[in-house]
C-alpha cells in the first residue's frame, strides 16, 4: 500500500522536478517507509512507499524497466502475483525483484491493457511509456484503491488523494453543483467521475485510462458485475450455495495473508469481522492481533460493542487490543481526521477508524477488515422492501436518500439548485439494468457505487492516514461475483445476510450471529451538544463559510436552533452533515 502521483505538462517542453515535492509531502502518511521520483521529459512520477511485499530496495518505486521501456508507480496488493510471475517466466520474462510491482509491469508488457483482468487484488497504478510518453492508468474492479486526476489544457495530473492535487497551481476549486446534490441527497455518496470540486475528477472502478502525449484521453471499463444466474445455478439447493460460499470465503481470507509482515484484524464484534477472525483461525493463524474501539455514551446510546469483540477474542485466543476514547480525545482529533479525508465523508465511522488505525499501526502494518459484507450479502434494512417493490426507484429513494429534491432546494443557495442529479443517477441505473429484479439492481448499485464512495473510501483514507494497509476479503472480486449469483432470498431473507449467517454458524458463536445489527457508534456526532455544538457553530458561522455561500442561511439557523432534532432517515445528524463539508473545505483552504 502506497501513495502515487504524477504530472505531465501538455504545453511546456519540460517539467521542474520540484513540482512534485508538495504532492509527495501530502502523501507521506500513505507511504512512510520510502520516497522516489522519476523524471522523463514532460512527465514526472512520484511515489511514497509502505513496505508490505518484498521489503528490499529492489522493489523501490518508481520502478523502471529499461529493457521494456516502462516505468510504474503503484498502490495496492496483487494477491495472485506469484502465479502470474510463474506464467510470465514461462514466457521468457526475467525478474530482478520479488514483489508484485514488477509483475504488473511485465504483465502489462505481455498482455497490454487486458492485464488488469488477470489481477486478483486491489490496485491503482500508472505506467509511463519511455518511447512515446503515453500514460496507462488503472483502478481495481471495486474501487478499493483511489485514483484522482486533473485534466485541463495545461497539464494532466493524478494522485492517490484529492488534497495532494491541491498543491498544484491552476486547479479549479469551484464547488461542483452535481456533487453537492449527491452529497446532501445520496447519503453523502459522490459517484465518479465527480468530486466536490469542479476541477478534480476520480477514475471510476474497473476502469483503465490512456493519456496520449497531446493530452487526448480514452477510458475503458473492463469489468461488470453480473447478477444473471445460469440455468444450472437456478437448480442448486441451498446447501450447495453454502458450500460454494464457504470455499470462496476461505480462499479470500487466505489470499489476503499475502505479505512479508504480520496481518491483523479490525474486530468490531459484528458478524462480518468476527467471521474473518474465525476463518483465519480455521486457516491456521494463531496469535492473531485483533483491535476494537469504543467511545463514551451520549444521548442514551452506547458507544462501544466490547462485549461481542471480547467474546470473539476469547473464543479464538487472539491478542486483543481495546481502545477506549474519551469525549475530549475525540474532539481533539476531529480536525486531523477531516484533514485525512480525500473527500468530505459524513459517516461517524471516520473518526472511529482514524483513532483505531492510529493505535493499530503501532502493532501491525496490515489488517483485514469486514467492509462490504452488508452490500454484497444484503444486510441493510432497506433491502427487504425492495424484494417486492413495484416502483423500485421511488422506493429506493424513500429508504436510502437523505432528502428529496424539494427539501434539497430549501437547504442550498439558489445557485446550486440545478437539478435532482441523485434521483437521475438511480433512475438511469435501474433503466440500464432493467432486465434483472429490483433487488438485484439495488444490490448492484450499492456494491458498485455506494460501497466504493462511502465505506471503502472511508477505510482506505482513515487507515492510510497512519501508514496502515487495510484489506477487505468480502470484496474479493471472485467472491463478489459468486454472491451476485446467489438467489436474492438467500441473501436478504431472515433479516438480511441469511446465507452468510448460515455459513458462520459453523464458525463463530451464535450470540454474535443473532444479535441485533450494530454500527460503529459515535454518539457525540449524532447528538451534537456542548463543546461539539460550539465546534459546529464556529464552523458554520465562520467568515469562510459565509463567503462560500453554499447553504441557505435559514436552513443553517434552523439546524443550529435545534441541534438534536434534525436527523436523516438513516439517523445521521443533518447538522453534522453540513458542518463536516464546511470544515473540510476550510481545512483545505478552499
Amino acid at each position: 500500500m502506497c501513495g502515487i502521483c504524477g504530472v505531465v505538462n501538455l504545453n511546456e517542453p519540460a517539467i521542474d522536478v520540484e513540482a512534485i515535492s508538495p504532492m509527495l509531502s501530502r502523501l507521506e502518511s500513505r507511504g512512510p517507509d520510502a520516497a522516489g521520483v522519476y523524471l522523463q521529459g514532460r512527465a514526472l512520477l512520484g511515489h511514497r512507499r509502505l513496505k508490505i511485499i518484498d521489503l528490499s530496495e529492489k522493489a523501490q518505486q518508481p520502478m523502471v524497466d529499461a529493457f521494456l521501456g516502462l516505468t510504474i508507480v503503484y498502490n495496492g496488493a496483487i494477491y495472485n502475483y506469484k502465479e502470474l510471475r510463474t506464467q510470465l517466466e514461462d514466457k521468457g520474462y526475467r525478474f530482478f525483484s520479488n514483489g508484485d510491482t514488477e509483475v504488473i509491469l511485465k504483465a502489462y508488457h505481455r498482455w497490454g491493457a487486458d492485464c488488469v483482468a488477470r489481477f486478483n487484488g486491489m490496485f491503482a497504478f500508472c505506467i509511463l511509456h519511455r518511447d512515446d510518453g503515453r500514460l496507462f492508468l488503472a483502478r481495481d474492479r471495486l474501487g478499493i484503491k483511489p485514483l484522482y486526476y486533473i485534466h485541463n489544457s495545461s497539464f494532466f495530473a493524478f494522485a492517490s488523494t484529492l488534497p495532494a492535487l491541491l498543491t498544484l497551481k491552476g486547479v479549479d476549486t469551484r464547488i461542483d453543483p452535481i456533487a453537492l446534490n449527491y452529497y446532501l441527497s445520496f447519503h453523502s455518496v459522490v459517484p465518479p467521475p465527480h468530486t466536490i470540486l469542479q476541477g478534480v475528477r476520480k477514475l471510476p472502478p474497473a476502469t483503465t485510462m490512456t493519456v496520449e502525449p497531446d493530452g487526448h484521453v480514452q477510458t475503458h471499463r473492463y469489468w461488470e458485475l453480473n447478477f444473471r444466474r445460469e440455468a444450472w445455478e437456478q437448480r442448486l439447493e441451498e446447501r450447495e450455495w453454502h458450500r460454494r460460499l464457504h470455499d470462496a470465503l476461505i480462499a479470500s481470507v487466505r489470499r489476503r495473508l499475502t505479505a512479508d509482515v504480520p496481518v491483523g484484524v479490525l474486530l468490531s464484534g459484528g458478524l462480518d469481522s468476527s467471521l474473518l477472525v474465525g476463518l483465519l483461525a480455521d486457516a491456521g493463524q494463531s496469535g492473531l492481533n485483533t483491535f476494537s474501539i469504543g467511545f463514551e455514551a451520549a444521548g442514551g446510546e452506547a458507544g462501544d460493542e466490547f462485549h461481542y469483540s471480547d467474546l470473539i477474542a476469547e473464543r479464538f485466543g487472539t491478542r486483543h487490543h481495546k481502545i477506549k476514547v474519551v469525549t475530549h480525545g475525540l474532539l481533539a482529533a476531529l480536525d486531523r481526521c477531516i484533514q485525512a479525508m480525500s473527500e468530505p465523508m459524513v459517516s461517524h465511522d471516520c473518526i472511529g477508524f482514524y483513532l483505531l488505525s492510529q493505535e493499530v499501526a503501532r502493532h501491525v502494518k496490515v489488517v483485514q477488515s469486514g467492509q462490504g459484507a452488508d452490500e454484497v450479502f444484503g444486510g441493510y434494512h432497506w433491502y427487504p422492501p425492495m424484494m417486492t417493490s413495484a416502483e423500485p426507484v421511488l422506493d429506493y429513494q424513500r429508504v436510502f436518500f437523505d432528502c428529496d429534491y424539494d427539501r434539497y432546494k430549501t437547504m442550498v443557495h439558489p445557485d446550486y439548485r440545478q437539478g435532482d442529479w441523485s434521483f437521475r443517477l438511480v433512475q438511469a441505473f435501474f433503466e440500464r439494468h432493467g432486465e434483472v429484479p429490483a433487488i438485484d439492481n439495488v444490490l448492484k448499485l450499492d456494491t458498485t457505487v455506494m460501497l466504493v464512495d462511502d465505506p471503502v473510501k472511508r477505510v482506505d483514507n482513515m487507515t492510510m492516514a497512519w501508514g496502515l494497509e487495510a484489506r477487505v476479503p468480502f470484496l474479493d472480486h471472485e467472491l463478489v461475483e459468486l454472491a451476485a449469483r446467489i438467489p436474492p432470498d438467500l441473501k436478504v431473507g431472515q433479516g438480511g445476510k441469511h446465507i452468510l449467517k448460515q455459513v458462520a454458524r459453523h464458525i463463530v458463536p451464535a450470540a454474535v450471529i443473532d444479535r441485533p445489527k450494530g454500527y460503529f457508534p459515535v454518539p457525540a456526532l449524532k447528538y451534537i451538544q456542548d463543546e461539539y455544538f460550539e465546534y459546529v457553530a464556529e464552523t458554520l458561522c465562520s467568515e469562510a463559510a459565509r463567503k462560500r455561500n453554499l447553504f441557505d442561511p435559514a436552513y443553517v439557523d434552523l439546524l443550529l436552533s435545534a441541534p438534536l432534532a434534525h436527523h436523516t432517515p438513516l439517523r445521521g445528524s443533518r447538522l453534522w452533515q453540513i458542518a463536516l463539508l464546511e470544515r473540510w473545505l476550510s481545512i483545505h483552504r478552499i
